[in-house]
């Protein structure tokens, strides 16, 4: 048998709107913004997004999981506000550490609560699959930039190595937001 989901359609629909979340958060909002004002999504993107929505069980629905202190956040709740505003899904933003019932249901690798979290669900409230924290891109890049950095700064500090870890990988976001856009549309094309 199906294990209940904590997440029914009422309390879906009492989630924040994405600009309602924004005026709440108190840390990280000036960032928040550039990277919301420097996300674009693609044409086609949109375009693949929509096609899918079309379709019988197609997605109609983002939970999303986040907290403004999170880097991952900062980047990626940009993501999927423009990804909803250029492609009508209805979004509802959660306060993770307020919502750890729901975050419990969607753990990574089924033992984080990693954020953030992207939840999608047909008209019906199916659920059709779950996005969690960030491309596999980045996590390759940043084993990479963490071994490189180990191997030339073995000489410096652990907060000299965050510090340089940190600008090179800032460096890389817009890309990553392309990717995240990218394995939602595949996560989507797969439910």
């Amino acid at each position: 048998m199906a294990k209940i989901s904590v997440v029914t359609p009422e309390r879906f629909s009492k989630g924040l709107e994405y600009w309602e979340w924004f005026d709440l958060i108190k840390v990280n909002k000036d960032r928040f913004q550039q990277w919301y004002d420097g996300c674009h999504i693609k044409d086609e993107d949109v375009q693949a997004l929509k096609d899918l929505m079309n379709l019988q069980d197609g997605p109609t629905k983002i939970l999303a999981l986040a907290e403004d202190w999170c880097p991952d956040v900062v980047r990626g709740m940009p993501v999927i506000a423009r990804i909803a505003e250029a492609t009508g899904l209805d979004l509802k933003v959660f306060p993770r550490d307020q919502h750890q019932d729901m975050a419990d249901e969607f753990l990574m690798r089924g033992e984080f609560r990693s954020i953030p979290t992207f939840v999608f669900y047909t008209r019906d409230h199916k659920y059709l699959g779950h996005w969690v924290e960030r491309p596999e891109k980045a996590n390759a890049d940043m084993r990479a930039i963490t071994d490189e950095l180990n191997r030339t700064m073995s000489d410096k500090s652990d907060q000299e190595k965050s510090v340089a870890r940190r600008q090179r990988t800032e460096g890389l976001w817009g890309e990553w937001q392309q990717e995240t856009v990218l394995e939602i549309r595949q996560l989507l094309s797969k439910s």
